[in-house]
């Protein structure tokens, strides 16, 4: 029992440098986040092709279908086609579980938008999932939701 009491601090230590790490890992993935929110805003099709794939499964809230790349991709261009910018987006909140070569981001957000000269300001939380692939980052799949 002594020598477990004796190792219980230097467990402890480990632990919490293994998370710092993992924390100082974690800007690729979030890079890669904000790299995708702001690539739909801005009907940045290359952008959105390279980082969500054709794969991706995204679902929003009050819709009944769940997206696809193409989905996706037209939806920018859509929003865009409408006169829309995004003015401000924010996470207030975020956490992110790595396992691997995968990981999931579970995060708040704020956005503002305009379209036509009138701006919006929505809310809400986001479920999204990365993974590794051929050694970048890429978001196969999003459960958003909208704050009431």
């Amino acid at each position: 029992m002594k020598n477990v009491c004796r190792l219980l601090p230097v467990a402890i230590v480990a632990l919490m440098a293994s998370a710092a790490v993992a924390q100082d890992n974690d800007a690729p993935i979030l890079q890669c986040r904000k790299a995708v929110w702001r690539a739909w805003f801005a009907n940045d099709t290359k952008t959105l092709t390279e980082l969500v794939p054709a794969e991706a499964i995204a679902i929003s809230p009050s819709e009944d279908e769940w997206k696809n790349q193409s989905d996706i991709v037209r939806e920018a261009a859509e929003f865009q086609a409408q006169g829309g910018k995004l003015i401000r987006l924010e996470f207030p909140l975020t956490r992110i579980q790595r396992y691997g070569d995968a990981a999931f981001v579970y995060s708040q957000f704020v956005l503002e938008t305009e379209t036509n000269g009138k701006r919006s300001i929505a809310t809400g939380r986001a479920t999204e999932v990365f993974v590794l692939r051929n050694g970048r980052w890429i978001n196969p799949g999003w459960h958003t939701d909208a704050h009431k």
